[in-house]
């Protein structure tokens, strides 16, 4: 492959932008090597996000370009996901087998933040990544039941300090719930509260986690402040409603993220819409656009929206969460997307970090 070829397809590829980033597939690094052997160019790029469900349009878009701008006779285009470890670089001390924690979180109860919780979890997974759920909500936690593990079953140990989490649809998990009974009332004072959710974080034996998300209880007390300055959170995630007292408190969210510097990722709008079951009618039932101008006052991306819909209220219940028991439904296709935007975001996040130049390998056979 002589310099001016390798040029000229590097040319045509920077002007594919990478999904959920907008950069160019050279700019943002993307390109991992470029192999010419005979007739066949083989590309391989590696994205710093989870893609599975638009790996093979990527790839199927890059070939394209390739043979009709380049004039390549044969293309060969590999797509994979390398996650970078956020954690690494945090001030606080890492937590291990954990490369970013993500914390879920609702400046008031009720806007469906559990449910977007489980939901993005297992849509990362589907995604492609290692993923973690704890259930940061000490008084009520609610993980167990919208997972659907049974009763009574109790984390295994490691020694005397690690607790091994619970799988759960291919998930990680650890909750309160799972330590105690439905009977048990957690009647602690805050900083009691908090240190159980240090306690649970710190010493559970996670499995090399790409992501660990945090299902925080609704507010801005000490549970909060404790995961913000106790542990090297990545980045947080604001489920709100498009009504205006659900805005207001989720703007406390967002302030409060910031002034512990713990960046905001994004925010999703739940309960949106309604679809009328009988005649298709979407009515806004809780206003119109809410999420979409609470992201822009306070320059953070919307990261989707989410419609109200019965099934989901029922297969959470269930057990059985939407993206686990409906996968390629459009629910879950939303979710995906939500997946695929918050890890992007922090992708674009390590690679605003001072680095090197990215290599681009190139084999002339």
């Amino acid at each position: 492959m002589t310099e001016a070829w390798r040029q000229q397809i590097e040319q045509v590829l920077d002007r594919i932008p990478t999904p959920c980033l907008g950069l160019g597939l050279v700019a943002a690094g993307c390109v991992a090597s470029l192999v010419q052997e005979g007739d066949t160019t083989r590309v391989q790029l590696v994205l710093g996000f989870p893609a599975a469900g638009i790996a093979d349009k990527l790839a199927a878009e890059v070939e394209q370009a390739l043979r009709g701008e380049a004039g390549l006779a044969r293309v060969e285009v590999d797509v994979k996901w390398s996650i970078p470890d956020n954690c690494a670089g945090h001030a606080l001390e890492s937590i291990a087998g954990v490369s970013n924690i993500i914390a879920i979180a609702s400046g008031k109860g009720g806007v469906g933040k559990s449910t977007c919780a489980v939901n993005l979890a297992l849509a990362l997974a589907a995604e492609g990544a290692r993923v973690g759920l704890l259930d940061g909500d000490i008084y009520g936690p609610s993980l167990q039941v919208m997972l659907g593990v049974d009763d009574g079953q109790r984390p295994g140990q490691h020694g005397d300090k690690y607790l091994l989490p619970i799988e759960a649809h291919g998930l990680q998990t650890m909750s309160m719930a799972y330590l105690t009974t439905e009977k048990t009332p957690m009647v602690w004072r805050g900083p009691m509260a908090g240190g159980a959710l240090q306690q649970m974080i710190g010493q559970t034996l996670w499995q090399d986690l790409d992501y660990l998300l945090v299902d925080m209880p609704p507010g801005t007390g000490d549970i909060q402040l404790t995961l913000s300055q106790r542990v090297p959170v990545s980045g947080a995630v604001i489920i709100t409603t498009p009504q205006d007292i659900a805005l207001l408190d989720a703007v406390k969210g967002i302030e409060m993220f910031h002034k512990v510097d713990v960046p905001t990722l994004g925010v999703v709008e739940n309960m949106a819409w309604y679809n009328c079951s009988k005649c298709g009618h979407r009515e806004y039932i809780f206003g119109e656009g809410g999420g979409e101008r609470l992201a822009a006052e306070y320059g953070v991306a919307l990261l989707g929206a989410l419609p109200l819909h019965l099934s989901i209220r029922q297969q959470t219940d269930s057990g059985t969460p939407t993206v686990a028991v409906d996968p390629d439904g459009e629910i879950s296709a939303i979710y995906r997307d939500i997946a695929r935007q918050v890890g992007a975001s922090l992708w674009r996040r390590s690679l605003e970090a001072p680095a090197a130049a990215p290599l681009i390998e190139t084999v002339d056979d």
